[in-house]
């Protein structure tokens, strides 16, 4: 099930952040993410389902930075004047029509160019979460989507790294080695399928 919905604008407000992920200021996304960036507040979501698949996305082909690689189930940014928690939750509505509980892992500070066209500079909050079902995808942000277990995962990005977005592989790096056992075979009844 698909839809079509515009959900952001290059001008939305973000929040700047400095090195300890302190607020102090606002600009605009575009602003954000032009040249070599500034950084601001990011959020990451991993949704496994109960078979210990992960849910990725394929970002739309209209995204200016990365459009068309494969990433985690949803990452934006929280707006001005909105909780990080709010956020999570607007935009898994947003962009894959779902609601569910999601806890939070980490947060960690990076900063990847694409190309000369602009940058992330971002301390990003990682989450992780549980579904079972489709999602209903939002086509003005996700141009496609698939469910891939975690050998699969490993052997696809490790065979073409250049088709995955370079947040999605820090972050896998990370949770790989300290989260995944507490992750997998957790599905349980975290989860809230709308």
């Amino acid at each position: 099930m698909t839809r079509r919905e515009i959900v952001s604008s290059a001008a939305e407000a973000l929040l700047l952040v400095d090195e300890q992920d302190r607020e102090i200021g606002v600009e605009s996304k575009q602003a954000c993410h032009a040249g070599g960036g500034l950084l601001h507040r990011a959020f990451s979501i991993f949704l496994f389902n109960s078979q210990d698949e992960l849910l990725l996305q394929k970002r739309s082909a209209q995204k200016p930075l990365w459009p068309s690689y494969w990433s985690n189930t949803c990452c934006s940014h929280p707006r001005a004047g909105e909780t990080m928690e709010q956020a999570v939750a607007r935009r898994l509505a947003e962009e894959l029509g779902i609601q569910c509980t999601l806890r939070f892992l980490y947060k960690f500070k990076y900063h990847a160019a694409y190309g000369s066209l602009g940058s992330e500079r971002e301390y990003c909050w990682v989450y992780v979460g549980h579904y079972d079902g489709h999602p209903r995808v939002n086509l003005n942000e996700i141009a496609d989507w698939r469910y891939v277990d975690v050998s699969s995962f490993d052997a696809e990005l490790a065979a073409a790294p250049e088709r995955f977005t370079p947040w999605l592989k820090l972050e896998w790096a990370e949770i790989k080695q300290a989260h995944l056992p507490q992750i997998l075979g957790s599905a349980g009844s975290q989860q809230l399928v709308n």
